[in-house]
């Protein structure tokens, strides 16, 4: 039975609404199940009859679906072949259709199935868009590009393969000279409609697909149509870069309109060709130099205008990147001028940027912070200064700093009215001291040797951190100057400064306390050359409970979940301070965990931010790691309901973050029987659905391995043995998710006694064999090699080589020898982690001492190649950090990826697990115990050595054994 047309309809209208949303949406994914149901929701977009709202909806809900729904982890279709089909025969002349808002949800849709099937399972669709572009309708081609560019674009960012350039030269076969053509036919049709507003909007928009497509198509190398039509496309550009008509301005200030998108992406598609195709491009280049000072030098302050102002500075700055280019600037009477009338208008604060600072404070944030890829004026002035420092460093220091000191002065002789004089001079003296990429840890880490870093903050910074006189934003500069050079300050400066960044969180200024609490959280992590933390815990400790408190407050201030939500940067000092604090986290446990379950439970409704979230559950988990060992009680009943409440409602944003922090809880008191509220877990974590979000998995099999350490004797009662294996064997089949089925089950076979899984080892073998024979990867054979090194290392549990040999032969008879020789001997050299390659030593260490198999059935070759293989891993025995659980290690947010994959939370992974705690010296051991079992053996392994060996390796066995 087919989805119900309406009834999809009212449910994507009711998820509009906050309150009935979840339930909505829940509904949703039952209709999901109903054949055809991406069908569905096209017909709803595509019908005029429903409000744009719904339709909107629907191409999201559309967009979401096949992101989760149009293959699996192998690339096979999860869809009916038919529905697939469909679906590609609709998308493309629906999205031709659409409103543009309808149009960016179906196009995120198409490049999803683009990452997929193009260009080999849609081989017709470069034809289909071809044959769709008109001469006289730029509504249609506005819709076939926007299509392309969906599916282009994805090359941007790729590295180089050969896949890459088949498919790149597939589109180029067949689509590069109709895009000529279409780019003539703009042209014409831009020139005959200069009177006509509709008309010519739609074709400037149109060129500015084009230009975009342009930039797609050329991102990876230089299109051999592209090269040799290359003095007519740069004429077009110079054109339309320099190209004007009042029809196409906008009234408003703040809103750019088509001309300046278009000239902003032609500037966008310039870089690219002086950064890659210099050769050919160089000797057009001088036009669009002239015409970019022109367009500085000239346009407007207004914010309309940002985007191509920072698109025309990118292009400078690409230019003076060649030293032959930068020349032209090697004067200072021009450098003068450039500073003059470039560098200083795109620097100075304007009143919309004062308004931004007080009516969107995050945004201004967002925007200013180091690092923000934005584009803003001043990011990209600073870029070109510092592009032009990199080939005249002490010139462009003389020059600007005279800029600096005028400023400085304007701002002495009234500093109430002159206050935009002195953040001129701080963002100029910035922009000239700091050289290279500031980094996420340090900050600036290299610094223009002509200037003066801590005396300029000295003279002119410091006394602002503690006046209460100045403008908000000037106390912004000096909070800012503090955490841009952070490196480059003393510890002396950073014993008084730290405590006044601390009292800036009591600032009314929204500004204010959230750059001081980014300083904060930097300056915690901090550390000298030497590894020593400029800030030490037990600097922090005595504030901990007060700064803490203020963080919460702050962060709660308005009970909205989004706007909660909407400071994640003070939520991540949050975060840092509790990892700085340690186990003195205790002694403020409960008000911490109260404000974590309060915070929690008022986000769960609308999860907004995941840069928020991340943080406040990494900073619950450093909570967990550090105090719960103390008292997992206290936690356990303070998070199971509301976690409950959440898994319950299925907040698919906070699962994994909540099964990572459930197994946490549980591994940070491994003592005891498991407790009765990870019992009622065990039942509906076995659940097929929740197994389904790729998500989920990662953290499941934490969780799951977790409670299977406490709970053996529980999951045997309840007969909940097979339904794990059954989940091992779902993982075990998947390329993306096998090494998690290998987790499981190692955490089972570690706590189960051997008898208790006897009926399923075959099984098991067989399901890894049978991947090893149809769909073998790297990654898997290490995995099954590390596996059989844990089996054949734990005679003590029952299991150990014989056990394993036992069991292959009840696969299929002799299937062992091939595998061991072929696969697991030499494998075993690739293990690259400490305890896999000691787990190994002690495998083969105990095969060659006690093995009944090595003895009798593999004889003479058997025992050689073993011991050969154990003496090359103890040529490097593997050795254990001591101190790998006291790390936490530095996730960097920007390399975290958020959205439908799992994000591990650093504060409290799981550390890993030494199965031989008791086998330090690995080779002193393995000697050890060769030597007892010889003794054992009556003399066995002396006479093997003597006969199975030769002279090198019997030399090298008997020293090992000697110690």
């Amino acid at each position: 039975m087919a989805a119900d047309l309406q009834r999809v309809a009212q449910l994507l209208q009711t998820s509009l609404d906050p309150q009935q949303s979840r339930e909505a949406e829940a509904a949703l994914k039952q209709e999901e199940r109903q054949p055809n149901f991406s069908i569905t929701l096209l017909q709803i977009v595509a019908a005029d009859a429903y409000p744009q709202t719904t339709r909107l909806a629907s191409a999201l809900f559309f967009k979401n679906f096949v992101k989760r729904n149009w293959t699996d982890a192998e690339g096979a279709y999860k869809l009916p072949l038919d529905e697939v089909n469909l679906i590609k025969q609709q998308l493309i002349g629906l999205m031709i259709t659409v409103p543009a808002s309808i149009q960016a949800q179906l196009g995120d849709a198409v490049s999803v199935i683009a990452d997929s099937d193009f260009w080999e399972r849609w081989d017709t669709l470069v034809d289909d868009l071809v044959s769709r572009l008109t001469q006289d309708d730029p509504v249609v081609n506005n819709g076939v590009l926007q299509v392309a560019h969906s599916i282009f674009r994805r090359w941007r960012p790729l590295f180089r393969s050969d896949a890459l350039y088949t498919e790149i030269n597939h589109v180029l076969s067949k689509f590069s000279k109709p895009f000529i053509v279409l780019l003539q036919n703009i042209d014409v049709a831009i020139d005959g409609n200069q009177n006509n507003a509709k008309a010519l909007k739609q074709w400037v928009t149109t060129l500015d697909l084009a230009m975009q497509l342009f930039y797609d198509l050329s991102c990876q190398d230089l299109p051999p149509v592209f090269e040799e039509n290359l003095s007519a496309i740069t004429g077009l550009l110079q054109k339309y870069i320099t190209y004007d008509n009042p029809i196409l301005h906008t009234d408003d200030d703040s809103e750019s309109g088509p001309l300046e998108s278009l000239k902003a992406d032609i500037f966008e598609a310039l870089v690219l060709y002086v950064q890659k195709y210099g050769d050919a491009f160089d000797q057009l280049l001088q036009p669009f130099i002239n015409t970019s000072w022109n367009l500085l030098t000239t346009i407007g302050p207004e914010t309309k205008y940002d985007l191509l102002v920072s698109r025309a500075l990118q292009f400078l700055t690409s230019v003076a990147s060649s030293r032959q280019n930068a020349e032209n600037f090697n004067n200072e009477a021009i450098l003068g001028e450039v500073v003059d009338k470039v560098i200083i208008p795109n620097l100075t604060l304007r009143e919309s940027d004062v308004e931004l600072f007080e009516d969107d404070p995050i945004e201004f944030i967002r925007r200013d912070l180091e690092g923000a890829d934005s584009d803003t004026r001043r990011r990209a002035t600073t870029d070109f200064l510092r592009g032009l420092m990199q080939h005249f460093e002490q010139l462009v220091t003389t020059v600007v700093s005279r800029y600096i000191n005028h400023f400085l002065e304007d701002y002495a002789k009234d500093r109430k009215s002159n206050w935009k004089s002195k953040d001129t001079a701080v963002y100029l003296f910035t922009a000239i001291a700091a050289k290279g990429t500031a980094t996420s840890a340090h900050g600036v880490t290299s610094t223009n040797s002509f200037v003066n870093i801590l005396e300029f903050f000295q003279n002119n910074e410091a006394a602002d951190l503690t006046s209460e006189e100045i403008q908000p934003l000037l106390k912004v500069d000096a909070i800012k100057y503090l955490y841009t050079f952070r490196s480059q300050m003393s510890k002396p400066i950073w014993q008084t400064a730290f405590p006044l960044l601390v009292n800036h969180l009591g600032a009314s200024n929204h500004v204010v306390y959230t750059y001081a609490a980014i300083a904060i959280e930097r300056t915690l992590s901090l550390t000298t050359a030497t590894g020593e933390t400029v800030i030490t815990k037990e600097d922090v400790v005595p504030l901990a409970k007060d700064l803490l408190q203020q963080l919460f407050k702050l962060i709660t201030k308005d009970s909205a979940p989004e706007k909660i939500q909407e400071n994640e940067f003070l939520m991540r000092c949050v975060m840092r301070v509790l990892v700085v604090i340690r186990e003195n986290a205790r002694a403020i446990t409960e008000m911490v965990l109260r404000n974590f379950v309060a915070i929690t439970m008022v986000i769960r409704h609308n999860p907004s931010n995941p840069r928020f979230y991340y943080y406040h559950f990494e900073g619950l988990g450093a909570l967990i790691r550090f105090a719960a060992p103390v008292g997992p009680e206290r936690f356990e009943a303070a998070l199971y309901q509301p976690f409950g409440e959440i898994l319950r409602a299925g907040v698919e944003e906070f699962m994994p973050y909540i099964f990572q922090l459930f197994a946490a809880l549980l591994e940070s008191n491994p003592a005891g029987a498991l407790p009765d509220t990870y019992k009622a877990l065990i039942g509906p974590l076995l659940t097929p659905a929740l197994w389904e979000a790729r998500g989920n998995i990662p953290a499941l099999v934490r969780l799951l391995s977790s409670i299977t350490s406490r709970g053996a004797e529980e999951i045997s009662k309840n007969n909940q043995v097979e339904p794990i294996l059954g989940i091992f064997q779902l993982l075990i089949s998947s390329k993306v998710n096998d090494v998690y089925g290998f987790d499981l089950l190692e955490a089972m076979l570690s706590t189960f006694p051997a008898s208790a899984l006897q009926n399923y080892y075959t099984q098991i073998i067989s399901l890894m064999l049978t991947r090893l024979s149809n769909s073998k990867t790297e990654t898997f054979t290490i995995r099954f090699v590390r596996f059989y090194h844990f089996i054949a290392a734990r005679d003590d549990k029952g299991l150990g080589a014989d056990f394993f040999i036992n069991v292959t032969d009840q696969v299929q008879q002799n299937v062992f020898a091939p595998i061991y020789i072929q696969m697991i001997l030499p494998d075993t050299q690739k293990l690259a982690r400490p305890l896999d390659r000691k787990t190994a030593v002690v495998s083969l260490t105990k095969t060659l001492a006690d093995s009944a198999s090595f003895v009798d059935r593999y004889g003479k070759r058997g025992w050689k190649l073993t011991c050969e293989a154990l003496l090359r891993l103890l040529v490097n025995p593997p050795v254990l950090s001591q101190n790998a659980d006291d790390i936490v290690p530095e996730a960097d947010v920007e390399d975290v990826g958020f959205g439908v994959g799992f994000t591990a939370l650093s504060t409290c992974r799981r550390p890993p697990r030494d199965p031989f705690p008791e086998v330090q010296d690995v080779k002193r051991w393995a000697g050890q115990y060769l030597t007892s079992a010889d003794q054992r053996h009556g003399g066995r392994i002396g006479r093997y050595l003597q006969e199975r060996l030769d002279e090198d390796e019997r030399t090298t066995l008997m020293a090992v054994m000697q110690g």
